[in-house]
């Protein structure tokens, strides 16, 4: 089988290129339709429903219940689970099928529920938009289950590679809609429409195919059961009710968030989405390459109740993801104004949005260590199959998140409720984390603590060290002008790196050292 950090580093690689043409698929949609525009906020919030509503079906049992059920069939059907899988994924189908369809009727009611802010014109155009985007819900939950099967089957590399062919398309899609001319505004021609909505949706149909041929292609036999029974699904019943408070909490908070964002003006949707979406990247290459590699393995040692080993693949997961998001996040605190003029400030873009986008990316640097961590600590939980526990940790994280979504809304200027946002994620996350990690330890007996603890004490020391030459950097070039902005992006990255890498070395930071040595492995690096 192979290792997880043979199959984190492929993702990683197939990761990292998926995200580059995300960003750029952004940067492109951007210019195309105006960041700051009343039309790119319309279309991004249209785009956003079919995730929501699929991570609300379907989408938060892949991790919690899917993939730790398929492991256990795996292990213990006589055809290695087959057959199991083959009735999973026809359910799937048939749920998400009428999911599908109920989402195109219910379109008004969940544009008025996610963006309360948005104009009569902007509204009529956001159920148009997502009546067409809608379809994807079906193309995700096939795509996110072939792709589980393979995980299962000990192929990682095509589902992390997906993604690059949907933002590929949709790229494409961005700049034939710039090359053409397209409107700025939010009444639309037929023929823009059509190209916006039509292509944005066959993006996600080509992601669906690719892994469904690398699924025929590995040797599974692709067969819809028209009677999906004979997969306990019950059990799963019962497990998904929880996951079901879970995803339903969470979306809570994304709709909080987006609701408030809207309330922030034009452009205020797209900076909070934009600037998350940046956030997420790092944790999309490392953590979830790391994640992904190790459930079905933590699901193995849970089912045979080796709970030393789940703790010892927590802990280590915990620590590598750390020493690399650390820097990133003051990275994001000390230069976000700078990374946002670098890739927004051209094109079709308002200077204000830009602004804003930088201040939220740079609140965003608070929630990124949290976030990856407690993110990293529920598949703890997940490989336990103790649904509950998490479900009622991720309703106390959406809780507090909300809360303080609201309270942005309520006490901070318009232009600044979005900066409020993650901020509140922050908070929020710190907290889910800290009482997972009480949780775990209750359960596993303990969590490795005092390695953690020593851990992210020197790597806090070696990362102010890097923050410190980075601001020092920066005060040095300033930044007025976009090249200027470029300039101080190199020079305080390098810097700040450099510092990064020496502290490390001088407060003997482990982690930072078995890294260094996997990526330049004919390099002496300590």
């Amino acid at each position: 089988m192979t290792s997880i950090r043979q199959a984190g580093q492929r993702m990683a690689v197939a990761t990292l290129a998926s995200r580059v043409a995300g960003f750029l698929r952004i940067l492109v949609l951007a210019a195309a339709l105006g960041l700051g525009t009343r039309l790119l906020d319309t279309y991004n919030v249209a785009n956003t429903l079919p995730n929501a509503v699929y991570e609300l079906v379907v989408g938060g049992t892949m991790a919690s219940i899917v993939v730790p059920l398929l492991t256990r069939a795996a292990l213990s059907e006589p055809d290695n689970g087959i057959v199991y899988a083959q009735r999973l994924l026809s359910l799937i189908v048939y749920i998400l099928g009428i999911v599908t369809v109920l989402a195109i009727v219910a379109a008004p009611l969940l544009i008025d529920l996610y963006a309360p802010g948005f104009t009569a014109g902007q509204r009529d155009l956001a159920i148009v938009f997502s009546r067409y985007f809608f379809p994807q819900i079906l193309f995700y939950g096939i795509s996110a289950t072939a792709g589980a099967i393979l995980n299962i089957r000990g192929v990682f590399g095509t589902p992390a590679w997906a993604p690059l062919v949907n933002s590929v398309i949709v790229i494409a899609v961005g700049l034939t809609y710039l090359i053409v001319g397209g409107s700025t505004g939010t009444s639309l021609t037929t023929g823009d429409l059509l190209l916006l909505a039509v292509g944005t949706s066959a993006g996600v149909f080509a992601q669906m195919t690719l892994v469904v041929w690398a699924l025929r292609r590995s040797g599974f036999p692709i067969r819809l059961h028209l009677d999906p029974r004979g997969i306990a699904i019950r059990r799963i019943g019962r497990l998904g009710i929880w996951v079901l408070l879970s995803v339903i909490t969470a979306q809570i908070l994304t709709a909080a968030a987006t609701r408030a964002a809207s309330w922030g003006g034009p452009g205020g949707i797209t900076a909070y989405q934009n600037a998350s979406a940046i956030y997420l990247v790092p944790f999309a290459v490392i953590a979830v390459s790391v994640m992904t590699a190790m459930l079905p393995r933590l699901s193995q040692y849970a089912a045979r109740g080796e709970h030393q080993r789940v703790t010892v693949g927590l802990s280590r997961a915990v620590r590598t993801a750390l020493v690399v998001m650390a820097p990133i996040a003051a990275a994001f605190i000390l230069l976000g104004p700078d990374i946002a003029i670098v890739l927004f400030d051209h094109g079709n873009s308002d200077a204000g949005t830009v602004r804003v986008l930088g201040r939220v990316l740079s609140a965003y640097g608070l929630a990124l260590v949290p976030f990856t961590s407690y993110m990293i600590m529920q598949r703890g939980l997940y490989a336990l199959q103790d649904t509950r526990t998490s479900a009622l940790i991720t309703a106390l994280v959406a809780a507090v998140g909300v809360a303080g979504c609201a309270a942005a809304g309520w006490l901070l200027p318009a232009r600044d409720i979005v900066v409020g946002i993650p901020v509140a994620y922050a908070v929020a996350y710190f907290t889910g984390l800290n009482v997972t990690a009480l949780v775990l330890r209750k359960r596993l007996g303990y969590i490795d603590g005092k390695r953690l603890v020593r851990t992210h004490a020197r790597v806090f020391v070696a990362t102010a060290t890097g923050a410190a030459s980075a601001a020092v950097a920066v005060w040095v070039v300033g930044a007025s002008s976009w090249t200027e902005s470029l300039v101080t992006l190199v020079v305080a990255g390098l810097a700040g790196g450099l510092g990064y890498l020496v502290a490390g070395r001088l407060v003997r930071i482990i982690e930072l050292k078995h890294l260094l040595a996997t990526a330049l492995p004919r390099v002496r690096t300590w």
